[in-house]
């Protein structure tokens, strides 16, 4: 079995950025106009959104988008992202291609050293050909290419595949991409979740090192697991069998088919299920949360991970101990504990443990034990 370390650590977050009180003000309007349709109609009203009530339910102030052109017009309340046509890089692929870019660049190596591409991510733009294939082609990579998801837990969950297959000896090389481009499947219209996502890249190279070889600053692979359990809470219903479902084929119905989630049982259920997951992983590398120098999780609530670390470590953590990128980004699902990562990790000594951590819908859970060289 070899050893395995992280030796590359790629983030791209777009320019475009949406503050809480531009989304409001654009949710608000459409809920007036949508209250006198109801109004007419005899149905309930919608309720209002507000600054406070994101803040205070997620802890996002801001979050970055691909494109905001179209997001905050009342009338259409989604990215206005062109089509490509098939001979040029698709927008996913090409988002996944500038952090992988940089996560190469930052392992030192050429892209022809990889030897296979995971993209990973919550969302795919589409079944095939593989926007991992895609993106090899790109990027000039070597061996293969596919794709997998697992929601926010995606880049954990390749971490999982990558970390077993190069310990093995199946590969030498591997690069992780999480490319995240939320709001393209985002319900602006749904109060409960129209503030919670943002867009953002993140990739990881993953390789095998030698028996007595050190490479300083980068984070060995301890090991890795991950956890399922079935839920509906976070659901989304998007997919090719919508078009089948309809009577009328030549539209595809959006409504009720993007993310929708139960954001109380989602906050009770999954803080419990991360709290027992991270100590119980822990526990079986010999080791206790309190060990840990640093947690990079999840970025999707500020509360949920202040709730599991509390629980983990019998006491309060500041941003020093679990470094929080979510005010300003939002949940960018799988790309986010790769960001809060990227960021978070110079200041840390050799020797130093770090527990890489997300959790998302399925349910699903993903970590890594890691240590600094």
């Amino acid at each position: 079995m070899h050893r395995v370390i992280i030796s590359g650590i790629g983030v791209a977050i777009p320019d475009a950025s949406i503050t809480n009180e531009e989304l409001v003000e654009s949710f608000n309007t459409w809920v007036d106009d949508e209250n006198m349709r109801r109004r007419d109609a005899g149905e309930e009203p919608l309720q209002k959104s507000n600054s406070e009530f994101i803040v205070y339910a997620s802890g996002v102030k801001r979050r970055h988008v691909l494109e905001r052109d179209g997001i905050l017009d009342p009338a259409r309340m989604a990215p206005r992202i062109p089509e490509r046509p098939d001979d040029e890089l698709s927008v996913m692929a090409e988002f996944g291609v500038a952090s992988a870019q940089k996560a190469i660049a930052d392992a030192g190596i050429e892209p022809s050293e990889i030897d296979l591409v995971i993209c990973s991510a919550s969302h795919q733009q589409r079944p095939y050909p593989a926007l991992a294939i895609e993106i090899q082609n790109a990027l000039g990579t070597g061996g293969s290419a596919f794709d997998m998801s697992l929601g926010c837990s995606s880049a954990a969950a390749a971490l999982h595949v990558a970390y077993n297959l190069v310990r093995a000896g199946a590969h030498k090389r591997i690069l992780i991409v999480s490319p995240e481009i939320i709001t393209g499947h985002l319900n602006f219209r749904d109060r409960q979740t129209h503030f919670i996502f943002g867009d953002a890249s993140a990739s990881l190279v993953v390789e095998a090192i030698g028996d007595d070889e050190t490479r300083p600053g980068k984070f060995e692979v301890l090991g890795t697991d991950t956890w399922t359990q079935f839920s509906n809470n976070i659901r989304t219903n998007f997919g090719f069998l919508v078009r089948a479902g309809q009577e009328d084929t030549s539209v595809v119905r959006m409504e009720g088919n993007m993310i929708k989630q139960v954001g109380n049982k989602v906050f009770k259920e999954v803080t419990v299920a991360a709290h027992r997951f991270v100590v119980d992983f822990l526990a079986r590398k010999g080791l206790k949360t309190a060990e840990m120098r640093r947690f990079w999780l999840h970025q999707a609530n500020a509360r949920m991970n202040a709730m599991i670390l509390k629980m983990a470590l019998g006491h309060e953590v500041d941003h020093d101990r679990a470094p929080m990128v979510l005010e300003r980004l939002g949940n960018t699902a799988a790309a986010g504990a790769v960001i809060a990562l990227k960021e978070n990790h110079e200041d840390m000594a050799a020797g130093d443990h770090g527990l890489f951590c997300a959790f998302g819908a399925g349910y699903s859970i993903g970590a890594a034990l890691l240590k600094k060289h």
